[in-house]
């Protein structure tokens, strides 16, 4: 099928200026009837919006689809990944990253659906995100037509697309008519703000830029102390409230938030090849992050603790660039899955100012034993002479390359 033969497709579908505009766009250009697809992953924006602007642009009520997504992007994609400590680059959590392959799973289930033999997205010629949306609906669905408009399009300024905008009688909030100052992603994980006002990285970010978190300068000085239960990996309550995925998040959201937590300033490099520099706000996936490593430090071995640090950085990247739903992530998920087990206890935590302090961990599971670690004699039998065999045995390659050196004077 070539894609001017497309008779249907399914837009993913903000209400924005942008999406809006691709709508209208796809409808003239292709001349095709255009599903709407609008994802709530606690972005923290009223919907009806979207279905109001879609309805006015000429779409079929029965082909405006509206889902509360949030559940399930936090218990199937967001604790899985937070299984694994994921930080792409060592910081970022991924909060955009890991909200690409649901969306990109519900386009094609949808597609199916509606009998669509193709799908739209809004993301730019110079982002990841283009990239993840289309791995993932190539790997679910291989035969479908992806449209990506801002590759084929014209329309290479932002006069150019109010032109449009207006000639087609698209609504424009007033701030739309002129550049905006910086671009913002948002879902239940976290907001992320890039370009404009933030694109030279010598420059302090904006305040105004802020969303998700308060100042730490301007968070209580007095601490807040909470506790956060875990089963198998997961997070499953807070101060002893057991709470839903995305409730849990939720909450943890806004403990972050009134501490000053998760603000992150970085210069990432993109899949895409280029440097680009974003500010995210992470408040509850910073605290989460912090508990879930305390969790794993007294009921992790030292081998598997290890190994899921080694792998962890290669699991990363291939969330950052896509490759959700490729096999080597889900292989990488089963490992990272099994070390979960035991993965059970309570952290307690200590959040002030902008900080995530661990002051406690507990577990029916703990490996911690403190009669081998005490510096009093112990009831457990640890005969302290062992140690001189097995530096003795640790240093012979050591000792074997000393006396190499010696022997050539080097």
């Amino acid at each position: 099928m070539t894609e001017k033969s497309v008779k249907k497709v399914v837009l993913a579908y903000s209400g924005g200026l942008d999406t809006s505009i691709i709508l209208k766009w796809l409808q003239t250009t292709y001349n095709c009837e255009v599903v709407t697809f609008t994802a709530d992953l606690g972005q923290g924006e009223e919907l009806g919006p979207a279905r109001d602007k879609a309805l006015l642009l000429g779409i079929k009520p029965e082909n405006i689809f509206i889902e509360d997504l949030r559940e399930e992007f936090v218990r199937d994609y967001v604790f899985p990944m937070f299984r694994a400590n994921a930080a792409y680059e060592g910081v970022y959590l991924l909060g955009t990253s890991i909200a690409r392959p649901l969306i990109g799973k519900r386009l094609i289930e949808i597609a199916e659906k509606v009998g669509a033999d193709a799908v739209s997205h809004g993301a730019t010629g110079k982002g990841n995100d283009q990239v993840r949306f289309e791995l993932t609906a190539y790997a679910l669905k291989p035969d479908v037509v992806v449209i990506a408009p801002w590759r084929e399009w014209d329309l290479r300024s932002r006069e150019q697309l109010i032109a449009f905008a207006e000639q087609h009688q698209i609504p424009i909030a007033k701030d739309k008519r002129g550049e905006a100052p910086f671009s913002v992603d948002a879902n239940l994980l976290h907001a992320s703000s890039e370009g404009k006002v933030l694109e030279d990285p010598a420059q302090e970010v904006p305040d105004y830029v802020y969303s998700r978190t308060i100042s730490p300068e301007d968070a209580p000085d007095k601490p807040t102390y909470i506790t956060i239960d875990f089963e198998g990996g997961d997070a499953s309550a807070i101060d002893g409230e057991k709470l839903s995925p995305a409730t849990l998040l939720a909450k943890l959201n806004d403990l972050g938030r009134d501490n000053g937590i998760g603000r992150l300033d970085l210069v990432e490099n993109r899949f895409v090849g280029m440097k680009s520099r974003g500010m995210y706000e992470t408040p509850g996936g910073t605290i989460l992050h912090a508990a879930h490593r305390a969790i794993e430090s007294i009921t992790l071995d030292r081998g598997a603790a290890h190994l899921k640090d080694q792998i962890m950085p290669q699991y990363a990247e291939l969330i950052y660039n896509g490759f959700w739903f490729s096999p080597e992530r889900e292989m990488l998920q089963a490992l990272i899955d099994k070390s979960q087990e035991f993965v059970t206890g309570q952290v307690r935590l200590k959040l002030y100012k902008g900080g995530v302090h661990v002051v406690g961990r507990s577990s029916p599971y703990s490996l911690y034993d403190q009669d081998l670690v005490t510096f009093e004699e112990g009831a457990v039998a640890y005969d302290h002479r062992d140690a001189a065999g097995f530096i003795k045995l640790n240093a012979l390659r050591l000792r074997t390359l000393g006396q190499r050196k010696k022997k050539l004077g080097l």
